[in-house]
């Protein structure tokens, strides 16, 4: 019987799950056992998969594991250096050249096991089949339109949290432009056809902030865009890849321009590939936004788990799109599942 593992998330500030208990039940019934561990954090609680017929493990017990189990969570394990003996489903950010990637992917070396990332699921035709984006896009856009606002009144923006709704997170960042006193501010989104821009443009959209929406096609030219700097907010909606135009130089710092805040919801500051040039890591929940350039001031939001701040819509919604792909996990060699260790066995 395949056995999936559902682990409790280690990193901080991290609440989502990848299956809920109604995916659950219906792996249950189709013939898959499944194993949740406890968890003192995860947003969805324990209760719902007891009743769903989960056998319950205790907080953070994976690593013994039986060696036939699939452990699987989203983000980081805690970077102790153990080799990794266990088949695991997760998003590894290994195959980019980020410094800690080859460190896990030498766990995995070490302990003979097999990393399916989860951004590497993809369809026959190289798509993505399930991605936690729109909500990444519209908690970004929070972020980044909270950072503007507390910029105009030469303030600093306070730590971030978790939001019980979408609904009381819009609340907080209307509040937030409100009392900044003057008009909405511009923003223009690269990426706006997808997921992520789909997110972000919505909650602009929703706060009455006038969008300017960019996708393959106004960046085929592979720059430069003056257009962004005359903006107030600009959203970098795309992955990094070989090929991206930069869209931010690193001169764009002291040139002439509008623009204020960059929200930086792909995050990929590690990368070679990234196509914003003005910083070169990561910012955090504590400390939301990074001034790159004071007068006039340039602030870059770049937070890697946005959709972490709303942890009930965002797990509700990357399940739905997952369960069809876990239901196969009883044949590994084929479909997603035989191309994600198609990549890992290349990267490996």
């Amino acid at each position: 019987m395949t056995h999936l593992w559902v682990r409790a998330e280690q990193r901080q500030h991290e609440e989502r799950v990848g299956l809920t208990p109604e995916g659950a039940r219906a792996l249950i019934d189709a013939g898959i056992q499944v194993t949740v561990e406890d968890s003192s954090v995860r947003a969805i609680e324990i209760d719902g998969y007891v009743d769903a017929g989960c056998e319950i493990a205790e907080e953070n017990s994976w690593p013994d594991a039986p060696a036939d189990a699939i452990i699987f969570g989203l983000k980081e394990l805690p970077e102790d250096g153990s080799p990794l003996s266990h088949r695991h489903i997760m998003f590894g950010h290994a195959y980019k050249g980020q410094g800690d990637g080859r460190i896990l992917l030498d766990r995995f070396k070490a302990g003979g096991g097999t990393l399916y990332d989860l951004e590497y699921l993809v369809d026959e035709n190289g798509r993505r089949v399930a991605a936690f984006g729109y909500w990444a896009g519209y908690a970004g856009a929070a972020v980044a339109l909270k950072c503007w606002a507390v910029q105009q009144a030469g303030e600093e923006i306070e730590p971030m949290g978790t939001y019980p709704s979408a609904a009381e997170m819009q609340d907080d960042v209307s509040a937030d432009l409100n009392a900044s006193g003057g008009p909405r501010p511009t923003a223009l989104i690269i990426g706006a056809l997808g997921r992520v821009g789909t997110g972000a443009s919505d909650l602009c959209e929703e706060l009455g902030v006038a969008v300017t929406k960019w996708d393959m096609a106004e960046t085929a030219s592979g720059g430069p865009f003056p257009e962004i700097l005359q903006h107030d907010i600009f959203f970098n909606c795309i992955l990094a890849a070989p090929g991206c135009p930069v869209f931010v130089p690193e001169s764009a710092k002291a040139a002439p321009r509008k623009l204020g805040v960059i929200g930086d919801i792909a995050c990929d500051p590690g990368s070679e590939f990234s196509p914003v040039k003005v910083y070169d890591d990561v910012t955090t929940w504590d400390e939301p936004a990074l001034r790159v350039h004071e007068n006039p001031p340039l602030d870059v939001t770049a937070i890697d788990n946005l959709p972490s701040m709303l942890p009930v819509e965002s797990s509700l919604d990357y399940s739905e799109q997952l369960l069809p792909s876990l239901a196969t996990l009883g044949d590994l060699d084929a479909g997603v599942w035989g191309r994600a260790k198609a990549e890992f066995d290349k990267h490996i």
